[in-house]
């Protein structure tokens, strides 16, 4: 499944590539699989519930994948990034309440980590910009190996 995402990734960023000519172009495609089924954006309401009631209260793989492509010389590389995420054991009326909102609706497994304050989520092993839906470790790791400076993060 790694390599999966990690080439939709890159198929995203060479489409791109192929339209503005010249830059470095980054894409990303991520999917939650939990029971080896993946859960990619549902198609509706119904389906957003579904997704959430099965993930409640169990653990799920976040996978990310990553893909570069200089547009000028068509060098390319892709990653994938894996992470593991405990949902919370979140109320039905939670469920109804995020799915009437509208925000489960254009997400990998049907929700944001970032969603509800985090109340989602109990925890999360690996990488949490992963879960977000872009890990920028290994996208700063890989623009780095095609000599784009990214300015590091600032604690506060």
């Amino acid at each position: 499944m790694p390599a999966t995402v990690a080439a939709l990734a890159l198929r995203k960023a060479s489409a791109v590539a192929g339209r503005v000519g010249a830059g470095v172009v980054v894409a990303a495609d991520t999917v939650v699989v939990i029971d080896d089924m993946v859960l990619g954006k549902p198609a509706g309401a119904d389906e957003a519930r579904a997704m959430l009631l099965r993930l409640r209260g169990r653990q799920h793989e976040v996978l990310t994948g990553v893909g570069l492509v200089d547009a000028g010389s068509g060098r390319a590389v892709a990653t994938a990034v894996v992470s593991r995420v405990l949902m919370a054991a979140y109320p039905g009326a939670t469920i109804e309440e995020y799915v009437a909102s509208g925000s489960p609706l254009d997400k990998a497994g049907a929700y944001a980590i970032q969603d509800l304050q985090g109340a989602l989520v109990d925890a999360v092993v690996g990488s949490y910009t992963n879960v977000v839906g872009l890990p920028v470790e290994a996208t700063r790791r890989l623009l780095a190996g095609f000599g784009v400076t990214v300015s590091e993060r600032v604690e506060p």
